[in-house]
């Protein structure tokens, strides 16, 4: 489809090329726009229809949004951030710059400004920055028959209506009413004869990861956020969840990996974006891998009576590596998931200990073997090397699941203890461990 679409695009064969378009899912659309230049993009945007537009708009990835936000006509923007979601339109708004932002929201309608303006107002990456203020709100003192009359005349206002929340005359939450409920009730019934419970809501300053935790707990598709007095301010539905969600692995696997995150597809980041984001880690690491080039020199001597022992130091370094590994991002993951908390953590790690102890004699035994038969060292090296290993693998195991629990302790992300940083901890271990052994077994 793309190569269709670029085809017609470059004949400017448009009046075949807004029929392509308008027979397009607008997911389908905003997924295509990807793969343009911008300029590009703005010619393909111009012959959608206004509430396509709209929609494909607010699908579009935000660096992609905010680029078209400048190509676009002051008139042209103000309309596209009227017609958006409060939500959606805060999101675009907040990548671009403040004089910018300002300039399209003097434009703007009183109520589009004072919904904006509220919802930029709110710290970065919170329920009130995750919001929408575009929801049904019904007074708990009014009929059935009333209820469903103000919701027909506003229908078009609100982002869902499948739930219609219940407040009081200070606008403090008392509930909410299913629309199948309203739509089944007598007419001349109350609305609070059919209002049920809330479940969980949000505060405005509740940080978004704990936000889409309880929508998964609590299994549903919108959630109400209340400011400290619990009065209704807005709402959170599923889709800003599922973004939330996909940010937050993002932002993990980075970390992980020993990278800054950046708010921003692979295809849009500069090199000198990704050379910035890389740098910090990897200096942060050569510097302390440095103690490993330490240990090695104050053990000179011993390594050059017995030289053989470091043929094996890569090995000892790197299997230590690998289950300090496993351990850091198996309990990562647990902790993200609130599998577990800082309280279990001497259950952890004993748990740990277990397994470690298992792997190391597997470890240990299938290669004292293999020194023996395949490389032909003595069994007192042999000795050497695999105690050290098995020493090696239990401590790294202990550092990999103590770190990222105590990180979280101290209100650190636990994804910063991932691989790289426990791996240039257990090297520095592993050697004091593998000098101390062979010096110790080989008279050295």
């Amino acid at each position: 489809m793309e190569e269709k679409i670029r085809e017609l695009l470059d004949s400017k064969n448009y009046k075949v090329l807004k029929v392509e378009l308008s027979e397009m899912n607008n997911s389908d659309i905003a997924e295509l726009f990807s793969e343009f230049e911008t300029k590009e993009i703005i010619s393909l945007f111009r012959l959608l229809k206004k509430d396509d537009a709209v929609e494909v708009f607010a699908l579009l990835d935000p660096s992609i949004s905010t680029d078209m936000l400048n190509y676009l006509s002051d008139k042209e923007a103000v309309t596209l951030i009227e017609e958006m979601a409060s939500d959606d339109a805060a999101d675009v708004l907040e990548e671009m710059p403040a004089n910018i932002v300002d300039k399209l929201l003097k434009k703007c309608n009183p109520d589009t400004r004072k919904d904006i303006n509220k919802l930029l107002n709110y710290k970065e990456d919170s329920a009130g920055s995750l919001m929408t203020v575009e929801y049904a709100e019904l007074k708990n003192d009014i009929s059935v028959d009333s209820a469903i009359k103000q919701l027909k005349k506003r229908v078009d206002d609100y982002e869902t209506i499948d739930n219609v929340f219940i407040v009081d005359n200070q606008r403090r939450l008392l509930g909410f009413v299913e629309l199948k409920d309203l739509l089944f009730a007598d007419r001349d019934d109350s609305i609070s004869s059919i209002v049920q419970e809330i479940e969980t809501y949000a505060v405005t300053s509740m940080d978004q990861e704990e936000v889409a935790e309880n929508f998964k707990k609590y299994d549903i598709n919108v959630m109400p956020v209340v400011d400290l007095e619990k009065r209704l301010v807005g709402i959170i539905t599923i889709d800003d969840v599922v973004d939330v969600l996909e940010e937050e692995a993002t932002e993990d696997i980075k970390k992980m990996a020993a990278i800054i995150p950046i708010d921003k597809p692979y295809d849009k980041i500069s090199t000198f974006e990704i050379f910035k984001s890389r740098i910090p880690w990897l200096l942060l690491l050569m510097v302390s891998a440095t103690f490993t080039g330490g240990i090695i020199q104050s053990f000179e001597d011993k390594l050059a009576a017995c030289a053989v022992l470091t043929a094996f130091i890569p090995m000892i370094m790197d299997t230590g590596g690998n289950a300090g590994g496993q351990a850091s991002v198996s309990i990562i993951r647990a902790l993200s998931l609130n599998q577990i908390e800082f309280k279990d953590i001497f259950k952890v790690v004993f748990k740990e200990f277990r397994v470690a102890f298992l792997c190391s004699i597997v470890l240990a035994v299938c290669n004292f073997v293999k020194l023996l038969l395949i490389d032909k060292v003595s069994v007192t090296v042999a000795a050497a090397v695999c105690i050290t290993l098995a020493i090696t693998v239990v401590i790294a195991k202990f550092v990999g699941s103590i770190l990222p629990m105590g990180a979280k302790r101290l209100g650190f992300d636990p994804a910063v203890m991932a691989s790289p940083f426990i791996t240039t901890i257990v090297d520095a271990l592993a050697l004091l461990v593998y000098f101390k052994v062979a010096v110790s077994i080989l008279g050295l």
